[in-house]
């Protein structure tokens, strides 16, 4: 810059520069290419093109510490900008070398690599950490240039740097917390994923990474959002978080696995610079699943093992009564035989027959004895309070607890619950008997020998303000003139030998009387035999 005029310079002077070893960046150099010409340009910059002043009021305004050395890094001028970053005064800083800066620590290699590229003529860009008057750091993102006279010599060295500080602080409290957040979430045991709003992942932890590889090639996102649509239609609509949604997906191993799922949308500002003025937003689905089929499993057998002793109390209660009930039945016969023999014998005139009449009486009043003894054995049932039960509920697990029975005799059920049934007011363990005893009967009817097709079909429906229940099987069916008698007590339309529960459908009948029910049999029913149960809706 020949037409500029610079106080004289010292021949003494150190080229230790403090730096930081972030400069050896290539693509941070590359970077700021563009910035090391145009200030080069700046540098070498012609009287013919601008007057003197505007070019020294535009360096001095300059908001950018600007300073300049000789070759030997000595200061020859330095701007306003300059001494507000770095705490020192003009006069402190004239003549004095920018060592001055240093904050003693840069490797030899930055230095290597700062006066390399100033001795080819080419200008350096990177990253020091400088000091200030007051012994505090700062980091500098600094440019240095040659200046160059019209003879292709390097005469000065410009620089040029700003305080940075802030903005690293920024970007390595950003990528410190995005590390803790990466390792919190891949030790999370939960799948989580952000969806964007193409509903794609832009991020993930590992749990969501393994359960990806579980269900290749299908994205563990779209076959979980599909499932809530399936399982709950309005729940993505409105945008609304959701959370303890369940669902089962069948992820193709031999368990049918349970997951709880929970979202939450998240709004963020469009990055990019177009939208500075007008702002937009973009939402993500922070979407979390967690495997819960451990869990599931352990309540379901915990469950129904409960179930299954409940069922073998009650029917063994049922046994008990049933036998009771039976030996009452056989020994009425004999005790009514004896008092229509007295009766006869009581008519007569001239009975001689006193003896006769005495054992009569004593075989009579032991009879009434064995009855009353009986009677008062008949096992005492707990009285069940009502409350609404959900019979979908009742009849699956009814299903489940007969399972057993359906694989060893080969039959196979069909189960259509409807998708919204009402609850029902009842006593919840006397209509999963009630069930329990309609299905028993089924799986009997297709088990025999001459059944080829074993088929049960349970299936419920809302009619008029009552719940329906069917239960039809393909056996040889009931004949329309015996459709009452088989709720009589004793009586069943199987074969001689074949067991035979004898007070079933009669305690069917009485648990549908007790809840104000009927249940008949379907008459026109062809293919087998149908028990329809009509139970009252709670209001």
């Amino acid at each position: 810059m020949p037409n500029y005029r610079f106080p004289n310079t010292s021949d003494s002077g150190s080229a230790d520069k403090a730096t930081l070893d972030k400069s050896l960046e290539p693509e941070y150099r590359e970077s700021n290419e563009n910035t090391a010409r145009n200030l080069a340009a700046l540098a070498n910059l012609g009287a013919g093109k601008l007057e003197n002043s505007v070019f020294l009021q535009a360096v001095e305004n300059a908001p950018v510490a600007i300073s300049i050395t000789d070759l030997h890094a000595n200061i020859l001028y330095t701007n306003a900008a300059f001494c507000d970053v770095t705490g020192y005064e003009l006069d402190e800083v004239i003549d004095n070398n920018e060592s001055i800066l240093s904050n003693k620590a840069t490797p030899r290699l930055v230095y290597q690599a700062l006066w390399g590229r100033l001795w080819q003529k080419k200008s350096w860009s990177g990253l020091l950490v400088n000091r200030r008057k007051d012994g505090s750091c700062y980091l500098a993102e600094l440019t240095v240039a040659p200046v160059l006279d019209e003879a292709g010599e390097v005469i000065h060295y410009l620089g040029m740097h700003r305080d940075v500080s802030d903005v690293y602080f920024l970007e390595q409290s950003v990528r410190n917390q995005n590390k803790l957040l990466e390792k919190v979430l891949d030790q999370a045991p939960a799948a989580i994923a952000m969806l964007g709003e193409d509903k794609r992942v832009m991020m993930s932890n590992r749990a969501y990474q393994t359960m990806a590889d579980e269900l290749s090639p299908r994205a563990p996102a779209d076959v979980v959002l599909r499932a809530l649509e399936d399982s709950y239609p309005d729940l993505l609509k409105d945008g609304a978080s959701f959370e303890n949604q369940e669902i089962g997906l069948d992820l193709g191993g031999s368990h049918y696995r349970w997951f709880n799922c929970f979202g939450n949308w998240v709004k963020t500002e469009t990055e990019g610079a177009e939208a500075f003025f007008e702002r937009s937003e973009q939402c993500h689905l922070l979407l979390v699943v967690i495997d819960i089929t451990k869990m599931r499993n352990r309540q379901q057998e915990s469950q129904m093992n409960a179930l299954r002793v409940l069922m073998a109390e009650e029917e063994l209660l049922e046994g008990m009564e049933e036998a009771f009930s039976g030996a009452i039945h056989q020994l009425e016969g004999p005790v009514n035989l004896l008092d229509a023999a007295l009766a006869i014998l009581a008519r007569k005139q001239n009975n001689d027959d006193g003896a006769l009449v005495e054992a009569l009486i004593q075989a009579r009043d032991a009879g009434v004895l064995a009855l009353q003894d009986m009677q008062r054995s008949i096992p005492v049932r707990p009285k069940e309070s009502k409350a609404p039960v959900n019979i979908n509920q009742v009849l699956r697990e009814v299903i489940s607890i007969a399972v057993n029975r359906l694989l060893a005799n080969g039959v196979v059920i069909e189960w259509k619950p409807a998708v919204h049934l009402p609850a029902v007011m009842g006593a919840e363990q006397r209509l999963r008997s009630l069930f329990k005893k309609l299905l028993d009967n089924a799986i009997d009817a297709v088990s025999t020998r001459n059944i080829d097709l074993r088929e049960i079909n349970l299936c419920t429906r809302v009619e008029n303000n009552n719940v329906i229940i069917e239960v039809t099987d393909s056996g040889d069916g009931i004949a329309p003139d015996l459709a009452v008698k088989v709720f009589e007590p004793f009586y069943s339309t199987k074969p001689p030998g074949q067991r035979s529960r004898g007070m079933g459908l009669s305690l069917v009948q009485e648990i549908v009387n007790e809840h104000l029910g009927t249940v008949e049999v379907d008459r026109h029913y062809q293919q087998g035999c149908r028990m329809r149960v009509i139970l009252p809706v709670s209001l």
